[in-house]
């Protein structure tokens, strides 16, 4: 059994070099997963890999069930998760192609099913959010990053919007000036969910595109594919050398 997942975001609905051994349907009290969970091995290391939008990438991130999702993997014994995620780059430092590890995250999402606290309560729980990803599983990646010799940005705050259109330009001003670095549309309620089952999880962004109005015309999906298709091999090194030294 292994302690660590990797969940597939846009871009990463298959996790190229992992050795599929099985895959495993988990049943929830909150409905179906996004696919079946896949367990195999990476680079020797035994790993769950779990595709966010479902193996043929048709499910839009309002419609995604975060919470059969989180509730699955620490179901078959998952303490750590890595949440691949493509976003759009809003500050200097996460231009097209950069790979980010953010250390806050702005909710900006809403009618989404946000929590397991909500039914057959013996009292009212609340969770301490101040450090919305686990300190020490960032640093795993922040390190595994340099020894791949892979260039990270090793902090950011990420804006988790609704979806599944992009934003527009003044929006991505308005989410500059709350102080969001990069925005994506999967990270909440899932950063949350993580935290209510104690998992230890952090989010390994790859920047896409310029967000609405930072670059120069209009965002194409090719531009997107085309981006995350030439990050893929510093993502791979990345995630080798953290499951080897986990």
């Amino acid at each position: 059994m292994t302690d660590l997942a990797i969940i597939g975001g846009s871009g990463f609905a298959q996790l190229e070099g992992l050795e599929i051994t099985s895959r495993e349907v988990v049943r929830t009290p909150f409905g179906e997963t996004s696919a079946p969970l896949t367990h195999g091995a990476l680079n020797g290391h035994d790993i769950v890999f779990l595709p966010r939008h479902g193996p043929g990438h048709t499910i839009p991130p309002h419609k995604i069930n975060y919470r059969a999702n989180i509730w699955a993997l620490g179901e078959v014994g998952v303490s750590r998760v890595v949440a691949m995620a493509a976003v759009g780059g809003i500050t200097r430092a996460m231009a097209p192609a950069s790979i980010a590890v953010p250390d806050q995250i702005i909710d900006y999402t809403y009618g989404r099913d946000h929590t397991f606290f909500e039914t057959d309560l013996t009292e009212v729980t609340h969770i301490d959010f101040t450090e919305p990803y686990c300190p020490e599983l960032r640093m795993r990646l922040i390190n595994a990053a340099r020894e791949a010799g892979v260039e990270v940005v090793g902090a950011g705050t990420y804006a988790a919007t609704q979806g599944p259109r992009l934003e527009s330009a003044r929006e991505i001003v308005r989410l500059e000036r709350d102080g969001c670095d990069v925005v994506g549309m999967t990270g909440m309620p899932e950063t949350a969910l993580a935290r209510e089952l104690g998992l230890c999880y952090a989010c390994c962004a790859v920047v896409a595109n310029w967000a609405a109005g930072k670059g120069e015309g209009p965002i194409t999906l090719e531009e997107i594919d085309r981006t995350l298709f030439g990050a893929m091999s510093r993502v791979r090194r990345l995630l080798a050398q953290l499951v080897t030294g986990l």
